[in-house]
Protein backbone atom coordinates (compact mmCIF):
# COMPACT_ATOMS: atom_id res chain seq x y z
CA UNK A 1 0.00 0.00 0.00
CA UNK A 2 1.64 3.18 -1.10
CA UNK A 3 0.79 5.82 1.47
CA UNK A 4 0.96 9.06 -0.58
CA UNK A 5 -0.14 11.82 2.53
CA UNK A 6 3.26 10.78 4.11
CA UNK A 7 5.32 11.60 0.18
CA UNK A 8 3.15 14.57 -0.07
CA UNK A 9 4.45 15.70 3.09
CA UNK A 10 7.98 14.74 2.74
CA UNK A 11 8.29 16.72 0.06
CA UNK A 12 7.01 19.73 2.39
CA UNK A 13 9.64 18.83 4.54
CA UNK A 14 12.14 19.75 1.39
CA UNK A 15 10.97 22.94 0.63
CA UNK A 16 13.52 24.89 1.13
CA UNK A 17 16.17 22.84 0.21
CA UNK A 18 14.46 22.71 -3.24
CA UNK A 19 14.66 26.51 -3.59
CA UNK A 20 18.34 26.89 -2.73
CA UNK A 21 19.25 24.04 -5.18
CA UNK A 22 17.41 25.52 -7.54
CA UNK A 23 18.96 28.76 -6.69
CA UNK A 24 22.13 27.04 -7.04
CA UNK A 25 22.26 26.41 -10.39
CA UNK A 26 20.07 29.22 -11.74
CA UNK A 27 23.04 30.93 -10.57
CA UNK A 28 25.27 29.01 -12.88
CA UNK A 29 24.92 30.27 -16.62
CA UNK A 30 24.35 27.71 -18.89
CA UNK A 31 23.40 28.28 -22.48
CA UNK A 32 23.24 25.71 -24.56
CA UNK A 33 26.75 24.16 -25.56
CA UNK A 34 27.59 25.57 -22.04
CA UNK A 35 26.46 23.14 -19.67
CA UNK A 36 29.07 21.27 -18.32
CA UNK A 37 29.21 23.58 -14.73
CA UNK A 38 25.45 22.69 -14.18
CA UNK A 39 25.85 19.26 -14.83
CA UNK A 40 28.88 19.01 -12.34
CA UNK A 41 26.62 20.65 -10.14
CA UNK A 42 23.66 18.42 -10.55
CA UNK A 43 25.37 15.59 -10.38
CA UNK A 44 26.78 16.51 -6.72
CA UNK A 45 23.47 17.21 -5.48
CA UNK A 46 22.22 13.54 -6.98
CA UNK A 47 25.38 12.25 -5.37
CA UNK A 48 24.68 14.19 -1.80
CA UNK A 49 21.00 13.33 -1.78
CA UNK A 50 21.76 9.52 -2.33
CA UNK A 51 21.45 8.36 -5.80
CA UNK A 52 22.51 4.99 -6.44
CA UNK A 53 25.25 6.19 -9.13
CA UNK A 54 25.79 8.70 -11.66
CA UNK A 55 26.85 9.07 -15.39
CA UNK A 56 27.52 11.46 -18.33
CA UNK A 57 27.84 10.63 -21.33
CA UNK A 58 30.31 11.85 -24.69
CA UNK A 59 27.43 14.55 -25.22
CA UNK A 60 27.34 15.34 -21.83
CA UNK A 61 24.09 14.50 -20.75
CA UNK A 62 23.84 13.31 -17.08
CA UNK A 63 22.28 10.61 -15.65
CA UNK A 64 21.21 9.62 -11.84
CA UNK A 65 20.13 6.23 -11.20
CA UNK A 66 17.79 4.84 -8.33
CA UNK A 67 17.24 1.24 -7.97
CA UNK A 68 17.98 -1.79 -9.71
CA UNK A 69 14.08 -3.50 -11.06
CA UNK A 70 13.17 -4.82 -14.69
CA UNK A 71 10.80 -1.52 -15.47
CA UNK A 72 13.25 0.84 -16.43
CA UNK A 73 11.69 4.40 -16.20
CA UNK A 74 12.88 7.94 -17.36
CA UNK A 75 12.12 11.53 -16.09
CA UNK A 76 14.05 13.96 -18.38
CA UNK A 77 14.91 17.24 -17.56
CA UNK A 78 16.86 19.35 -19.83
CA UNK A 79 19.50 22.00 -18.36
CA UNK A 80 20.29 24.48 -20.57
CA UNK A 81 18.65 27.67 -20.90
CA UNK A 82 18.51 30.51 -23.27
CA UNK A 83 20.36 33.83 -23.29
CA UNK A 84 19.13 36.83 -20.88
CA UNK A 85 18.60 39.16 -23.89
CA UNK A 86 17.80 42.73 -22.56
CA UNK A 87 19.04 42.67 -19.23
CA UNK A 88 17.24 46.51 -19.19
CA UNK A 89 14.08 44.34 -18.87
CA UNK A 90 14.62 42.21 -15.90
CA UNK A 91 13.89 43.96 -12.55
CA UNK A 92 16.47 41.14 -11.16
CA UNK A 93 20.18 40.06 -11.51
CA UNK A 94 19.03 37.05 -13.61
CA UNK A 95 21.13 34.85 -12.07
CA UNK A 96 21.54 36.22 -8.47
CA UNK A 97 18.05 36.16 -8.93
CA UNK A 98 15.24 36.43 -6.15
CA UNK A 99 13.18 34.68 -3.82
CA UNK A 100 10.24 35.37 -1.38
CA UNK A 101 7.88 32.97 0.46
CA UNK A 102 6.08 31.87 -2.95
CA UNK A 103 8.39 32.51 -6.02
CA UNK A 104 12.19 32.06 -7.51
CA UNK A 105 12.89 34.48 -9.96
CA UNK A 106 15.97 33.78 -12.08
CA UNK A 107 16.95 32.68 -15.87
CA UNK A 108 15.96 28.98 -16.28
CA UNK A 109 13.26 29.03 -13.13
CA UNK A 110 10.93 27.40 -15.29
CA UNK A 111 12.71 26.53 -18.73
CA UNK A 112 13.26 24.56 -16.80
CA UNK A 113 15.97 24.15 -13.93
CA UNK A 114 12.97 23.86 -11.63
CA UNK A 115 12.00 20.69 -13.06
CA UNK A 116 15.86 19.07 -12.20
CA UNK A 117 15.61 20.66 -8.56
CA UNK A 118 12.34 18.84 -8.01
CA UNK A 119 13.41 15.78 -9.93
CA UNK A 120 16.80 15.34 -7.80
CA UNK A 121 14.59 15.57 -4.53
CA UNK A 122 11.95 13.56 -5.69
CA UNK A 123 14.82 11.22 -5.57
CA UNK A 124 15.35 11.65 -2.43
CA UNK A 125 11.78 11.06 -1.13
CA UNK A 126 12.19 7.88 -2.60
CA UNK A 127 15.30 6.91 -0.45
CA UNK A 128 14.14 8.13 3.02
CA UNK A 129 10.59 6.74 1.89
CA UNK A 130 11.87 3.28 0.80
CA UNK A 131 9.83 3.75 -2.19
CA UNK A 132 12.01 1.22 -4.39
CA UNK A 133 10.34 -1.26 -6.06
CA UNK A 134 10.80 -3.40 -9.55
CA UNK A 135 11.88 -0.43 -11.02
CA UNK A 136 14.85 1.42 -12.08
CA UNK A 137 14.51 5.04 -12.10
CA UNK A 138 17.08 7.07 -14.31
CA UNK A 139 16.75 11.02 -13.79
CA UNK A 140 18.22 12.52 -17.28
CA UNK A 141 19.65 15.94 -17.41
CA UNK A 142 20.26 16.65 -20.82
CA UNK A 143 22.21 19.14 -22.96
CA UNK A 144 21.18 21.20 -26.04
CA UNK A 145 17.69 21.63 -26.11
CA UNK A 146 16.82 25.09 -26.13
CA UNK A 147 19.48 24.94 -29.74
CA UNK A 148 17.89 21.62 -31.19
CA UNK A 149 15.02 19.90 -28.86
CA UNK A 150 15.15 16.32 -28.84
CA UNK A 151 18.83 16.07 -29.93
CA UNK A 152 20.15 14.88 -27.04
CA UNK A 153 17.74 11.94 -27.18
CA UNK A 154 18.42 11.12 -30.60
CA UNK A 155 21.94 10.59 -29.47
CA UNK A 156 20.60 8.63 -26.17
CA UNK A 157 18.20 6.54 -28.34
CA UNK A 158 20.83 6.20 -31.32
CA UNK A 159 23.63 5.05 -29.23
CA UNK A 160 21.42 2.51 -26.93
CA UNK A 161 22.18 4.46 -24.01
CA UNK A 162 18.60 3.98 -22.23
CA UNK A 163 15.44 1.99 -23.09
CA UNK A 164 13.21 3.20 -21.61
CA UNK A 165 9.34 2.50 -21.03
CA UNK A 166 8.37 5.49 -20.55
CA UNK A 167 9.59 9.00 -19.98
CA UNK A 168 8.39 11.95 -18.06
CA UNK A 169 9.19 15.12 -19.42
CA UNK A 170 9.17 17.47 -16.74
CA UNK A 171 8.88 20.99 -19.14
CA UNK A 172 6.64 23.41 -17.35
CA UNK A 173 3.23 22.08 -17.52
CA UNK A 174 1.67 24.54 -14.17
CA UNK A 175 1.33 21.20 -12.29
CA UNK A 176 -0.76 19.96 -15.19
CA UNK A 177 -0.26 16.85 -16.88
CA UNK A 178 0.44 17.27 -20.67
CA UNK A 179 0.22 14.61 -23.32
CA UNK A 180 1.67 16.04 -26.43
CA UNK A 181 2.60 18.74 -28.54
CA UNK A 182 2.46 19.94 -32.48
CA UNK A 183 5.88 18.98 -34.16
CA UNK A 184 7.76 22.24 -35.80
CA UNK A 185 10.80 22.38 -38.56
CA UNK A 186 12.40 25.13 -39.79
CA UNK A 187 12.48 25.88 -43.05
CA UNK A 188 14.41 27.93 -45.64
CA UNK A 189 13.13 29.30 -49.01
CA UNK A 190 15.80 31.10 -51.44
CA UNK A 191 15.03 32.71 -54.57
CA UNK A 192 18.07 33.72 -56.73
CA UNK A 193 18.79 36.50 -59.42
CA UNK A 194 21.18 38.70 -61.25
CA UNK A 195 22.77 41.38 -59.88
CA UNK A 196 23.25 44.51 -62.18
CA UNK A 197 24.03 48.33 -61.48
CA UNK A 198 20.86 49.64 -59.16
CA UNK A 199 20.74 52.54 -61.86
CA UNK A 200 19.23 50.44 -64.39
CA UNK A 201 17.45 47.55 -62.68
CA UNK A 202 15.76 46.29 -66.04
CA UNK A 203 19.32 44.62 -66.86
CA UNK A 204 19.05 42.33 -63.58
CA UNK A 205 16.83 40.27 -61.81
CA UNK A 206 15.86 41.05 -58.36
CA UNK A 207 15.96 38.42 -56.03
CA UNK A 208 13.88 39.68 -53.32
CA UNK A 209 11.13 40.82 -55.50
CA UNK A 210 10.64 37.22 -56.74
CA UNK A 211 10.42 36.13 -53.15
CA UNK A 212 7.34 38.85 -52.60
CA UNK A 213 4.97 37.09 -54.08
CA UNK A 214 5.79 33.93 -52.70
CA UNK A 215 5.53 35.53 -48.85
CA UNK A 216 2.06 36.44 -49.82
CA UNK A 217 0.95 32.97 -50.45
CA UNK A 218 2.91 31.74 -47.39
CA UNK A 219 0.35 33.79 -45.66
CA UNK A 220 -2.47 32.63 -47.21
CA UNK A 221 -1.36 28.63 -46.90
CA UNK A 222 -1.08 29.28 -42.72
CA UNK A 223 -4.77 29.91 -42.97
CA UNK A 224 -5.31 26.54 -44.73
CA UNK A 225 -3.34 24.32 -42.89
CA UNK A 226 -4.91 21.44 -41.13
CA UNK A 227 -6.28 21.56 -37.66
CA UNK A 228 -6.54 18.62 -34.58
CA UNK A 229 -9.41 18.94 -32.00
CA UNK A 230 -6.55 18.35 -29.67
CA UNK A 231 -3.15 19.22 -30.46
CA UNK A 232 -5.24 22.47 -32.61
CA UNK A 233 -3.93 23.90 -35.96
CA UNK A 234 -0.72 23.63 -37.73
CA UNK A 235 0.80 26.99 -38.62
CA UNK A 236 3.95 28.76 -40.37
CA UNK A 237 5.20 32.20 -39.77
CA UNK A 238 8.48 33.74 -41.80
CA UNK A 239 10.78 34.48 -38.75
CA UNK A 240 13.70 35.47 -41.07
CA UNK A 241 14.71 37.11 -44.15
CA UNK A 242 18.53 37.90 -45.76
CA UNK A 243 19.42 38.76 -49.17
CA UNK A 244 22.69 39.03 -51.14
CA UNK A 245 23.71 41.94 -53.24
CA UNK A 246 27.01 43.47 -54.08
CA UNK A 247 25.78 46.74 -52.69
CA UNK A 248 22.94 49.50 -51.43
CA UNK A 249 23.40 50.85 -55.60
CA UNK A 250 22.84 47.32 -56.79
CA UNK A 251 20.06 44.92 -57.87
CA UNK A 252 19.75 41.75 -54.93
CA UNK A 253 20.99 38.49 -56.65
CA UNK A 254 20.03 36.36 -53.63
CA UNK A 255 17.46 36.81 -51.33
CA UNK A 256 15.98 33.40 -48.55
CA UNK A 257 13.65 33.64 -45.97
CA UNK A 258 13.16 31.28 -42.95
CA UNK A 259 9.80 30.03 -41.59
CA UNK A 260 8.65 28.68 -38.74
CA UNK A 261 6.50 25.54 -39.30
CA UNK A 262 4.77 24.58 -36.52
CA UNK A 263 2.65 21.02 -37.46
CA UNK A 264 -0.27 19.40 -36.23
CA UNK A 265 -1.13 15.29 -35.75
CA UNK A 266 -1.12 13.77 -39.77
CA UNK A 267 1.41 16.19 -40.42
CA UNK A 268 4.71 15.78 -41.70
CA UNK A 269 8.12 16.75 -42.75
CA UNK A 270 7.43 15.56 -46.02
CA UNK A 271 4.11 17.04 -46.61
CA UNK A 272 5.10 20.76 -45.37
CA UNK A 273 7.89 21.03 -47.80
CA UNK A 274 5.53 19.63 -51.02
CA UNK A 275 2.95 22.21 -49.80
CA UNK A 276 5.60 25.33 -50.33
CA UNK A 277 7.20 23.95 -53.24
CA UNK A 278 3.96 23.60 -54.79
CA UNK A 279 2.83 27.02 -54.42
CA UNK A 280 2.52 28.65 -57.78
CA UNK A 281 4.59 31.70 -57.05
CA UNK A 282 7.32 29.28 -55.85
CA UNK A 283 6.74 27.16 -59.19
CA UNK A 284 7.42 30.28 -61.17
CA UNK A 285 10.87 31.47 -59.06
CA UNK A 286 12.37 28.33 -59.09
CA UNK A 287 12.88 28.81 -55.51
CA UNK A 288 14.83 26.27 -53.66
CA UNK A 289 12.98 24.84 -50.83
CA UNK A 290 14.71 23.11 -47.63
CA UNK A 291 15.06 22.33 -44.51
CA UNK A 292 17.53 23.63 -42.30
CA UNK A 293 19.85 20.99 -40.72
CA UNK A 294 22.02 21.25 -37.08
CA UNK A 295 25.56 20.35 -36.43
CA UNK A 296 27.23 22.72 -32.97
CA UNK A 297 29.48 20.99 -30.64
CA UNK A 298 28.38 20.55 -27.60
CA UNK A 299 30.35 21.07 -24.50
CA UNK A 300 32.57 17.84 -24.38
CA UNK A 301 32.99 18.81 -28.30
CA UNK A 302 30.71 16.29 -29.84
CA UNK A 303 28.68 16.90 -33.08
CA UNK A 304 25.36 14.92 -33.49
CA UNK A 305 24.49 16.59 -36.80
CA UNK A 306 20.67 16.23 -37.40
CA UNK A 307 18.06 17.28 -39.83
CA UNK A 308 15.57 20.62 -37.98
CA UNK A 309 12.77 18.64 -37.92
CA UNK A 310 10.97 17.69 -34.78
CA UNK A 311 7.62 15.41 -34.75
CA UNK A 312 4.31 15.68 -33.51
CA UNK A 313 3.83 13.31 -30.89
CA UNK A 314 0.48 12.73 -28.76
CA UNK A 315 -0.08 9.98 -26.11
CA UNK A 316 -3.64 8.59 -25.53
CA UNK A 317 -5.84 9.75 -22.86
CA UNK A 318 -6.29 6.12 -22.12
CA UNK A 319 -3.01 4.99 -22.28
CA UNK A 320 -1.36 3.40 -19.15
CA UNK A 321 1.44 5.80 -18.45
CA UNK A 322 -1.71 8.39 -18.48
CA UNK A 323 -3.36 6.60 -15.71
CA UNK A 324 -0.47 6.23 -13.71
CA UNK A 325 0.11 10.21 -13.61
CA UNK A 326 -3.37 10.74 -13.46
CA UNK A 327 -3.73 7.92 -10.66
CA UNK A 328 -0.62 9.45 -8.57
CA UNK A 329 -1.94 12.91 -9.14
CA UNK A 330 -5.21 12.35 -7.23
CA UNK A 331 -3.83 9.84 -4.90
CA UNK A 332 -1.40 12.97 -3.87
CA UNK A 333 -3.56 15.89 -3.76
CA UNK A 334 -7.33 14.66 -3.62
CA UNK A 335 -8.87 16.10 -7.04
CA UNK A 336 -9.01 15.66 -10.67
CA UNK A 337 -5.89 16.69 -12.62
CA UNK A 338 -6.24 18.83 -15.86
CA UNK A 339 -5.05 16.70 -18.80
CA UNK A 340 -3.75 18.98 -21.27
CA UNK A 341 -0.80 19.78 -24.23
CA UNK A 342 2.27 22.14 -24.25
CA UNK A 343 1.89 24.89 -27.00
CA UNK A 344 5.82 25.11 -27.38
CA UNK A 345 8.31 22.16 -28.57
CA UNK A 346 10.29 19.42 -26.10
CA UNK A 347 12.66 16.76 -25.78
CA UNK A 348 8.98 14.39 -26.62
CA UNK A 349 9.91 15.53 -30.21
CA UNK A 350 12.23 12.79 -30.66
CA UNK A 351 11.27 10.28 -27.60
CA UNK A 352 7.89 9.53 -28.89
CA UNK A 353 7.90 11.47 -32.04
CA UNK A 354 11.30 9.72 -33.76
CA UNK A 355 11.01 6.75 -31.41
CA UNK A 356 7.80 6.14 -30.60
CA UNK A 357 8.58 5.64 -26.90
CA UNK A 358 5.78 6.62 -24.53
CA UNK A 359 5.90 10.22 -23.45
CA UNK A 360 4.03 12.17 -20.82
CA UNK A 361 4.50 15.81 -19.33
CA UNK A 362 4.25 17.03 -15.64
CA UNK A 363 6.65 19.87 -14.27
CA UNK A 364 6.46 23.39 -12.41
CA UNK A 365 6.75 26.65 -13.86
CA UNK A 366 4.63 28.08 -16.55
CA UNK A 367 5.19 27.99 -20.28
CA UNK A 368 4.41 31.80 -20.22
CA UNK A 369 7.28 32.34 -18.12
CA UNK A 370 9.54 31.14 -20.90
CA UNK A 371 12.76 32.89 -22.42
CA UNK A 372 10.92 35.88 -20.85
CA UNK A 373 12.62 38.38 -18.67
CA UNK A 374 11.93 38.10 -15.19
CA UNK A 375 11.28 34.35 -15.32
CA UNK A 376 9.91 32.87 -12.36
CA UNK A 377 8.38 29.61 -10.83
CA UNK A 378 6.47 28.72 -7.81
CA UNK A 379 7.66 26.62 -4.55
CA UNK A 380 4.09 25.24 -4.23
CA UNK A 381 4.67 23.77 -7.76
CA UNK A 382 8.48 22.64 -7.21
CA UNK A 383 7.04 20.52 -4.09
CA UNK A 384 4.22 19.06 -5.56
CA UNK A 385 6.63 18.22 -8.12
CA UNK A 386 8.74 16.56 -6.28
CA UNK A 387 5.88 14.32 -4.87
CA UNK A 388 4.94 13.46 -8.03
CA UNK A 389 8.21 12.33 -9.22
CA UNK A 390 8.51 10.14 -6.13
CA UNK A 391 5.34 8.68 -6.36
CA UNK A 392 4.94 8.09 -10.44
CA UNK A 393 7.03 5.18 -10.32
CA UNK A 394 6.00 3.09 -7.88
CA UNK A 395 2.44 4.02 -8.61
CA UNK A 396 3.12 2.34 -12.52
CA UNK A 397 4.65 -0.71 -11.28
CA UNK A 398 1.58 -1.77 -8.62
CA UNK A 399 -0.65 -0.57 -11.98
CA UNK A 400 1.37 -2.93 -13.78
CA UNK A 401 0.74 -5.97 -11.45
CA UNK A 402 -2.80 -5.77 -11.05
Amino acid sequence: MIDFNTIYRQANKYRKDISRFLRDIIAIPSESTQEEEVINRIREEMEQVGFDRTEVDEMGNLYGFIGCGSHLIAMDAHVDTVGVGDPELWDYDPFRGYEDNEIIVGRGASDQKGGMASLVYGGKIIKDLGLEDDYTLVVTGTVQEEDCDGLCWQYIMDNNKLAPEFVVSTEPTAGNIYRGQRGRMEIKVTTRGISCHGSAPERGDNAIFKMAPILLELQELHGNLRDHDFLGKGSLTVSEIFFSSPSRCAVADGCSISIDRRLTWGETAEIALGEIRNLSAVQAADAEVSMYDYARPSYKGLTYPTEAYFPTWLIEENHPVTRTLVAAYQNLFGNIPKVDKWTFSTNGVAIMGRYGVPCIGFGPGHEEEAHAPNEKTWKDELVAAAAMYAAIPVTYVKKQLK
